[in-house]
């Protein structure tokens, strides 16, 4: 059964923004006073929290698909919709969060830390936040957009102060239970610890944190045994702590031998940039299970070499304690040191990111297609736009026309060499496919039509009185000239001859 997972990818779905309404007020005696539909509610945001109090991504392991809540529709009398409840998924301090590429999107190593992973939908505006002066009451509203949809992956990498680091059943299970309260599963046999254990050791004055991880083989920075499993935990600890078996029965291995493989892992080991590599760190030599008699005659042999290499090296029991106290308080100096040197390093430039309008707010491509160019407008503005249109109003559509004129689109389409007929799509992939028809105008809040029309959309306009009348004349002359030419016909006689008698 599964009680640690410290990698899962999430399958999220932000809320879908609330449609605008499309409202007139009545009122006695003002059988239309005006337009009064309100606006869509916002769809809710998916907020990643770091929260010291969770320690494993288990329960997204078992429940990978989470949504938040829609945004309500608008209603009439200037009513918003609701907005769409947002959704807190906390996750353990030290997450770091990647798109579906494995690109980093944030790291939560503060606790408290807030991250919108999938923001929600904007809301429509009802017609009433739509009106003007030259638009006094639209006959449309704008839909709601969709929230972000996709997935993300979660990656747990243990926040510690000191890392204890060895071959299996070295002992450091045994070593954090016995220097802290917390209680790891210990057995002797290989990779009995299946996943990071936290405990809190107090050294005097200095409280600092110590992560029991997987034990390390041979290979282990390849990929072999737990590998990465293990080595990802290691990358936020300060300091290391080498624990090495002396009281070991497997042939070919001695303290030497196994601190050789374990430093040979620790450099193979790729940190993130910015970081110190993990052999540049201070490192501790923990000799344990000197209680047994045979042990402590190989810890006062090696020890000399192991100090001849430049490590501070104790003596430890985590059976009778012995030397343990020695050995969390020059962890906790290490500590402190470290703390200090922060402190006093000054502080990071805070990086501001403000609002700049961008030189276009859209860009052009020009595809190749089977019928001709395929004009793609892609843009967060244009495709925002198109999914705020009502496509069976007419009005949305024009409305839609002219904000897409006003930011230049036509223009840029003149120059991308397109005619009228051109096949243009807005947005990625299949996008919203027309053929493309130069406006004339843009003043559409100056056309007089019924709400929710447009007449530059009409394609079989009416025909004026003037229009009608002269086409019928057409007809009627038409029609007489036909007749005298069969009556002709019929006497056997033609033009020529009436015109000789006249002579």
């Amino acid at each position: 059964m599964v009680t640690f997972v410290d990698r899962v990818t999430l399958h999220l779905r932000a809320g879908k923004g609330g449609n605008g309404c499309v409202s007139v007020r009545r009122e006695k005696f003002k059988p239309l006073a005006g337009p009064d539909g309100g606006n869509g509610g916002h769809g809710g945001d998916i907020v990643l929290v770091a929260d010291p109090q969770v320690t494993t991504l288990l329960s997204y392991h078992h429940s990978p698909h989470r949504a938040a809540g829609n945004g309500g529709f608008g209603m009439g009398d200037n009513r918003s919709g609701a907005a769409g409840e947002s959704l807190e998924l906390p996750v353990p301090v030290g997450t770091v969060v990647k798109d579906a590429e494995g690109e980093p999107l944030a790291d939560l190593i503060v606790p408290g830390t807030r991250f919108v992973v999938a923001p929600g939908g904007q809301g429509g505006l009802g017609n009433a936040a739509l009106a003007n002066p030259k638009r006094k009451a639209p006959g449309f509203a704008l839909l709601g957009t969709p929230g972000w949809e996709g997935d993300v992956f979660l990656e747990l990498k243990t926040v510690a102060d000191v890392a204890l680091v060895g071959f299996p059943s070295a002992g450091k299970s045994s070593l954090i239970a016995a220097v802290s309260a917390a209680r790891p599963k210990i057995a002797d046999y290989p990779f009995t610890t299946l996943h990071p254990n936290l405990g809190v050791v107090q050294a005097g004055d200095v409280r600092f944190t110590v992560a029991d991880v997987p034990g390390l083989i041979e290979g282990a920075s390849e990929g072999k045994g737990l590998g990465l499993e293990f080595l990802r935990h290691v990358e936020r600890c300060t300091a290391l702590v080498h624990v090495l078996d002396c009281a070991t029965l497997e042939p070919g291995r001695d303290p030497l031998t196994d601190l050789d493989v374990i430093l040979e892992e620790l450099g193979a080991y790729p940190v993130p940039e910015g970081q110190t590599p993990l052999l540049e760190r201070p490192q501790l030599v923990a000799l344990n299970k000197v209680d047994v008699p045979e042990a402590k005659d190989l810890a006062d042999l090696v020890r000399p070499e192991l100090e001849a290499r430049g490590y501070r090296v104790f003596e430890i029991s985590t059976v009778s304690h012995e030397g343990l106290r020695p050995l969390t308080f020059a962890l906790g100096d290490i500590v402190a040191r470290h703390r200090a040197e922060q402190a006093a390093a000054p502080a990071p430039e805070r990086v501001v990111i403000r609002p700049r309008g961008a030189e276009r707010d859209f860009e052009i491509r020009v595809e190749g297609g089977t019928y001709g160019n395929v004009y793609r407008i892609l843009g967060d503005k244009p495709v925002r736009w198109v999914q705020q249109t009502d496509f069976q109003n007419e009005e949305a559509v024009g409305f839609l026309a002219d904000r897409l004129e006003k930011l230049g689109v036509e223009d840029e389409l003149y120059r991308a060499g397109a005619v009228a007929g051109s096949t243009v799509v807005i947005g990625p992939g299949d996008g919203i496919v027309f053929d493309w028809h130069p406006s004339l105008s843009s003043a559409a809040e100056l056309m007089t039509a019924p709400r929710g029309t447009d007449p530059r959309l009409d394609l079989n306009p009416r025909r004026t009185t003037s229009q009608r009348r002269e086409r019928y004349h057409e007809r009627m002359d038409a029609k007489a000239e036909a007749r005298a030419e069969l009556e002709a016909e019929r006497l056997g006689t033609g033009y020529e001859l009436e015109d000789d008698e006249e002579a």
